[in-house]
């Protein structure tokens, strides 16, 4: 019976001194020589390439070992990758000069927020502050190689892990300052790096060089192909001072960060469900918001507020001071959700493997980076952008007249972010029935909260009541009820502001409602090209009020609820007329 001999012992003391004071030396070498290169340059991010087309792209793996001890080095690796990206992505490199991976991204110390990640190093994969990168100079070799550009300085691995770029001879190890990747296009040239849930992503745009690399070879690989790399981790050399013995905390390494920046209670009853013990929750410091939330969500001591209280107070102060309506609450709007996404950011440890994010701060976050390498789902809360412009556009088409369907229009890198981001999420979860239809396969549709109902006494009307439960602007459907409702023997009563035009409602008996308008209430219509938030419809079916309502309200599934699609006056019509008649007939059999 053959023995299997132990394995030795390759990283000893004495031999990890050795190795650090040659490297100090080779870094000060190496500085002098930097100092004295006039091409040795950092280049500024830009645009001016942006739309170029893609001469050449790298795409590999993110998360390539299985097992679980191994968990935390990976994500370790990964998160060290995403500081990196951000160094990189958008940087724009002229004609003839020579891109640098050390001088663009800098050192990865702990004081630029690496930890420890993966680094193979003499055989065997080790932990190290900024360990992992690699991933990323392969990555950008691989794609020089493909565009023809010339490749200035390249340094192999010293083995050949199976699977990886290295069997195909494309890859350039890299170790701060003295080993480095440098590479150079005659043209001008744009870096794009990204980190998708799974894969690393580097593309360069520009032109593709004809011909072959040009290739300056450093050095030379010294061994062959390690088949079964020893890992600190798992590899069971008590005798290293490097070996590490698994950790709780590592076998069972990951948590999940919940970002939210409104209450509801819908998602509160979620979060509730599906949150574990170890997991993160961040919330604004929000004054009546967050205390009604509090009660819920803050009961293990993991809630984080994102913002200054004096932050807080700025933010909610802006808001009261600008327009219920219109592009420039819409515009701050905005603004506070990335400051927010930012706050949030700063916060999410590499241990924070998924996240469940509010749909504000979605593109925000995807734009910069942040979820790169996290699996996400996101609280759907609105239509996505660009379906939405898509749904004021036609309602704009269908009343040109209207001074707020064309108000506001987000910016396009905003739409196609989170359009983009909204793709790569995992689940998508809101209660809302019609933004639910956009994303059959990966939607998890919750159940509206239903308002309790209050005792109240129901007047009967000398004359039949409509109840339209918002402003008097286009979105909302006042163009469509005012077409349904003329010469009809209703009355009508607003519950918002008359935005549109203050002659909008002339011709027709209306009046501004109350806080009794459930007492008054026939009908309840609604007949939205958008609503997000149809709690009044909400409130009024808990009160037995009939009501009608757009498909794009989302409460289709909701009893005492009948649809309509935005936009079709005539089909509001019917429903109301069918509406008095039952009415008519209740009362014929009342007064009986």
């Amino acid at each position: 019976m053959r023995t299997i001999p132990p394995k030795e012992d390759k990283h000893t003391i004495p031999q990890i001194l050795i190795f650090k004071a040659k490297a100090i030396l080779l870094r000060v070498l190496r500085m002098g020589k930097n100092l004295f290169d006039k091409g040795h340059k950092k280049f500024p991010k830009a645009g001016n390439l942006s739309d170029r087309a893609t001469v050449a792209e790298s795409k590999t793996p993110l998360w390539t070992e299985s097992r679980a001890e191994e968990q935390f080095l990976l994500a370790g690796k990964v998160h060290n990758l995403r500081l990196a990206i951000a160094k990189l992505d958008g940087v724009e490199i002229p004609g003839g000069e020579v891109f640098s991976f050390w001088k663009q991204v800098g050192r990865a110390g702990r004081a630029g927020g690496f930890v420890e990640g993966r680094e193979l190093r003499e055989g065997c994969i080790i932990p190290n502050i900024g360990g992992g990168l690699c991933q990323l100079s392969n990555a950008l070799y691989d794609a020089a190689l493909k565009a023809n550009f010339e490749i200035v300085e390249r340094h192999q691995h010293t083995q050949v892990i199976p699977g990886s770029l290295a069997e195909r001879g494309r890859d350039a190890t890299i170790f701060w300052n003295y080993l480095d990747l440098r590479f150079r296009s005659p043209a001008a040239f744009r870096i794009e790096a990204h980190l998708g849930k799974d894969h690393l992503t580097v593309k360069f745009k520009g032109e593709k060089q004809n011909g072959n690399s040009k290739l300056f070879q450093i050095s030379p690989r010294l061994t062959g192909k390690a088949e079964n790399p020893n890992s600190c981790v798992t590899c069971g050399v008590e005798s290293c001072f490097r070996s590490l013995k698994p950790e709780e905390t590592n076998l069972n390494f990951g948590r999940t960060a919940f970002l939210v920046d409104e209450f509801s209670p819908e998602f509160d009853r979620y979060i509730q469900h599906v949150r574990g013990e170890k997991d993160l929750l961040f919330v604004p410091l929000d004054g009546k918001r967050f205390r009604k939330a509090n009660y819920a969500w803050n009961t293990n001591g993991f809630a984080r507020t994102g913002q200054s209280f004096l932050t807080t107070l700025l933010r909610s102060y802006k808001s009261r001071k600008l327009a219920a309506q219109g592009a420039e609450r819409q515009k701050n709007l905005l603004r506070m959700s990335e400051k927010l996404a930012e706050s949030f950011a700063e916060s999410l440890s590499y241990k924070v493997l998924h996240v469940v994010v509010s749909q504000n701060l979605l593109p925000f976050l995807w734009k910069k980076g942040y979820l790169g390498g996290r699996t996400f789902d996101v609280l759907m809360t609105a239509l996505p952008m660009g379906e939405l412009q898509k749904r004021l556009d036609l309602a704009a088409s269908l009343h040109p007249e209207s001074k707020t369907l064309g108000d506001f229009r987000a910016e396009n890198w905003l739409v196609e972010a989170e359009t983009e981001a909204l793709g790569n999420a995992r689940k998508i979860v809101t209660p809302h029935a019609a933004i639910a239809s956009l994303f059959a396969e990966k939607c998890e549709l919750l159940d509206w909260a239903q308002p309790p109902a209050k005792n109240i006494e129901r007047k009967r009307n000398s004359k039949f009541t409509i109840v339209f439960p918002a402003s008097t602007v286009g979105r909302k459907g006042s163009y469509e009820l005012r077409e349904a409702a003329r010469d009809l023997d209703v009355k009508i009563l607003i519950l918002g502001a008359i935005i549109e035009d203050t002659n909008f409602w002339n011709g027709f008996d209306w009046e501004k409602g109350a806080d009794d308008w459930l007492e008054k209430a026939d009908l309840v219509v609604l007949p939205a090209f958008v609503e997000h938030k149809p709690r009044r419809l909400l409130l009024a079916t808990a009160h037995k009020i009939p009501v009608i309502a757009s498909t794009a309200c989302g409460v289709k599934r909701t009893e005492g609820v009948t649809t309509v699609e935005a936009g079709d006056a005539a089909s509001l019509r019917e429903e109301i007329e069918s509406a008095m008649v039952l009415k008519n007939s209740i009362f014929a059999i009342t007064d009986r």
